[in-house]
């Protein structure tokens, strides 16, 4: 008996400090959230700008002719996922990734008919299991990402679209809705097809020519979304890491209660033979 309490002593100490982690955890997710959801936030009026003017020279006679913005045959098509680079974050990773494998199984006959671009560690090694090859990769992102830090693999994603390299490109991410629900997204990002801005239009004057305009900007913005895409995916990412956290420090606290329950049965189960034996001896001696 008195083994079996020292076990279940040493596993109460052990899920105590479990519950220490993963409650320090769910606090830094919050407080990383609450920074990814400004940066999200804040991208959002140069996005919305960009999107006016476009809007408006692709409005133009001829404007709207574009490459990025007509839709080809689609021979091949492109997929840039967006994960995480580390766990302990719910379904996050996991649900992104199940999606656009199906999405794959379900569309291509052949690994010629795709080609797929990742940023994040787990996605990275998800489709290396699998033996899906990859354009690009990039890893090791920091809690706050720059818009130069996935430049270059958005430009090479978009550039590829450009040179009929594949016929349109996906975009893979985890939509943020609040802390509790993330939602698993694939959209197309090119072609952009007839971009159309809300609100009022304003008007321009362009230098050179509104198609050279044209010809800089539309580059830019579908980079600008991937750039936001992953500014979603980083508040998803706190989100869900918050609420894994959360659930799994409720979910120590309830198995502490339940261990702390049996080892107090167990101690009063000893303390009540002891008192037995006890009497016991006593009798035998009368």
């Amino acid at each position: 008996m008195a083994k079996g309490m020292r076990e279940i002593k040493r596993s109460i100490k052990s899920k105590q400090n479990t519950k220490q982690i993963t409650k320090a955890m769910e606090m830094v997710a919050a407080a990383k959230l609450r920074r990814a959801q400004e940066a999200a936030v804040a991208a959002r009026p140069y996005t919305d700008k960009m999107k006016e003017v476009i809007s408006s020279i692709a409005s133009g006679s001829g404007s709207s002719k574009h490459p990025m913005l007509i839709s080809r045959p689609i021979k091949k098509t492109g997929y840039l996922v967006i994960t995480s680079d580390r766990g302990l974050a719910g379904g996050y990773n996991a649900n992104i990734l199940r999606k656009v494998l199906n999405t794959i199984k379900e569309n291509h006959k052949s690994a010629d008919e795709y080609a797929v671009f990742v940023i994040g560690r787990k996605g990275r090694d998800f489709f290396k299991r699998r033996n899906i090859a990859l354009v690009e990769e990039i890893t090791g992102l920091s809690d706050s990402p720059k818009f130069s830090d996935i430049k270059e693999i958005a430009a090479k994603a978009v550039q590829g679209y450009v040179d009929g390299t594949f016929d349109e490109l996906h975009l893979a991410y985890n939509e943020f809705y609040n802390a509790i629900t993330q939602v698993p997204t694939l959209k197309r990002l090119l072609p952009l097809g007839q971009i159309q801005s809300s609100g009022e239009k304003a008007d321009y004057e362009y230098e050179p020519s509104a198609e050279e305009v044209l010809n800089v900007l539309l580059p830019k913005y579908a980079e600008t979304l991937v750039f936001s895409a992953l500014l979603e995916g980083k508040a998803s990412e706190f989100g869900a890491r918050m609420t894994a956290m959360g659930n799994a420090t409720k979910n120590a606290t309830k198995m502490i209660a339940e261990l702390t329950l049996t080892y107090n049965r167990a101690r009063q189960a000893a303390i009540t033979q002891e008192i037995a034996e006890i009497v016991s001896g006593a009798n035998a001696q009368q």
